[in-house]
């Protein structure tokens, strides 16, 4: 049995790559979360819908930061499991 060394080192920058893309994401749809914001704010309860174009801008980027870590993860699954 021979270790191919240059397709190991392949799938496993390949692994590392993806796996740091997708934490990142991950951190950029809580921080967007947080930054649309559905607290208090000034001292009057909110409702937990955006008040302005800034919160919902920030809300659609969450949104599609956790999309696509719902994809490259759904499509992990994918590879992995046969059928």
């Amino acid at each position: 049995m021979d270790v191919k060394w240059g397709n190991l080192g392949s799938v496993f920058g390949a692994s590392l790559g993806i796996t740091i893309a997708v934490v990142v994401m991950f951190s950029l749809g809580v921080a967007a979360w947080g930054r649309a914001g559905s607290g208090p704010r000034d001292g009057h309860p909110r409702d937990g819908q955006p008040r302005d174009g800034h919160e919902k801008a920030a809300l659609a980027v969450a949104a599609l930061c956790f999309a696509a870590c719902l994809a490259v993860a759904a499509y992990g699954i994918d590879v992995i499991v046969p059928g």
